[in-house]
């Protein structure tokens, strides 16, 4: 078991994690989650003893990593991929953590097999894929045979295939009573994977529950009803029973009502008694991705702006009906084809385009001038298109 207690970290005047304590038990895939800089990876790596805590204290079966005998024989771990040497094939990389831990080297053939790189095991690693690369992550992460898994984005970079097959894993490994901790930003994966969320934001923990406790206190079930769209009298006639019976009806875009504060059977109950006729009455519930944005939309850092390609624009001269505006409060004005550049014209205006139906006139290159006539200027457009010159 994982046990957090009060995990602060700060880098300077940055405060990366704030009083964190969550436990991680044995038996069930926990997923971690949190926005893009909310300090998972920090969190992850004091875990392993990778970075010291500034207060608080984070251990694995009672005690801090770095007192573990044989730490990986009890801890696995994947934080990143990359973190092979570009020279060394997969095996020989696996081989040397063996060696160092004392694990067997018919171990690395076995791990091989399992993350399906037995075919690739003599290759040189540069040349893997992501998705090798997470394959050879996964394989070390599992050479000790430990106790204790911690795997941050392990489905980076993987095919369909890959992906299934990291999930089943995951739930195989905690069905053998193992502590499994998954870090991923695939909403769709973790609900299929996780039995139970962390959930932090800016270093802080929002959640720590079940998935089907954090996605039922982060979404507001309701029911989706439609009645017959040309009888407009019996969708009015609805409503008034529903909102009279204490629920709460809000119309969709598309002609169907939301309804919340009533159970399924009782809206049926309601319609019967009114004699509408219902074409649907379905149930709704959110997906794990709308809870979470539900619950984590106040500790993003990072949020998209309106992008109007004004870093590709050039600057407004004086004269311009914008100049001197703010970008937002600036007129659309038709741009204007700068000199060199060839615009067509407008159907119905172009003077090189024959009457309608007829073919064009064929091209006549323009008369010579003769020798000591004034040569046409070069801002003055000639009588020949630009491209056909």
């Amino acid at each position: 078991m994982i046990e957090a207690v009060g995990l602060t970290k700060r880098y300077g005047a940055k405060t990366a994690v704030y009083n964190l304590s969550f436990q991680v038990r044995p038996g069930v895939v926990t997923g971690f989650l949190g926005p893009n800089g909310s300090g998972k990876s920090t969190t992850m790596r004091m875990i392993l003893g990778l970075d010291r805590p500034t207060a608080g204290h984070v251990t694995i079966g009672g005690h801090p990593f770095r007192q573990l005998p044989n730490a990986p024989r009890q801890v696995g771990a994947l934080l990143d991929a990359k973190a092979v040497h570009g020279g060394r094939s997969a095996r020989s990389h696996l081989l040397s953590l063996a060696q160092l831990a004392g694990i067997p080297a018919q171990r690395v053939d076995e791990v091989l097999g399992v993350v399906g790189l037995q075919d690739v095991a003599r290759r040189r690693s540069k040349g893997f894929s992501l998705g090798m690369g997470q394959r050879l992550g996964i394989a070390a992460a599992l050479l000790g045979d430990p106790q204790v898994l911690l795997f941050d984005e392990p489905v980076n970079g993987l095919d369909p295939e890959g992906i299934l097959w990291v999930r089943n894993l995951m739930k195989k490994l905690a069905a053998e009573g193992r502590t499994v901790f998954v870090s991923s930003h695939l909403m769709s994966e973790m609900a299929l994977t996780a039995d139970h969320l962390i959930v932090i934001g800016r270093g802080q923990l929002l959640a720590d529950m079940s998935v089907t406790d954090f996605i039922s206190a982060n979404s507001a079930d309701f029911a989706r009803v439609r009645t017959p769209e040309a009888e407009p009298a019996q969708r009015e006639k609805l409503t008034a029973a529903l909102m009279e019976a204490g629920g709460q009806v809000l119309s969709e875009p598309d002609g169907a009502l939301r309804v919340t504060g009533l159970p399924l059977p009782r809206i049926s109950d309601l319609a019967h008694g009114a004699d509408v006729r219902l074409w649907e009455l379905s149930p709704h519930q959110a997906s794990l991705e709308e809870a979470y944005m539900r619950m984590t939309q106040g500790a993003v850092d990072y949020r998209s702006t309106d992008d109007r390609l004004a870093h590709l624009q050039p600057p407004l001269q004086p004269g311009h009906p914008g100049y001197g505006m703010p970008p937002q409060q600036q007129p659309v004005v038709q741009d204007v084809p700068q000199q060199g550049w060839y615009a067509p014209p407008p159907p119905g205006q172009n003077p090189y385009a024959g009457a309608p139906g007829q073919a064009p006139a064929p091209y006549a290159p323009p008369a010579a001038v003769p020798p000591g006539a004034p040569q046409p200027s070069p801002s003055q457009p000639s009588d020949t298109p630009k491209d056909a010159r």
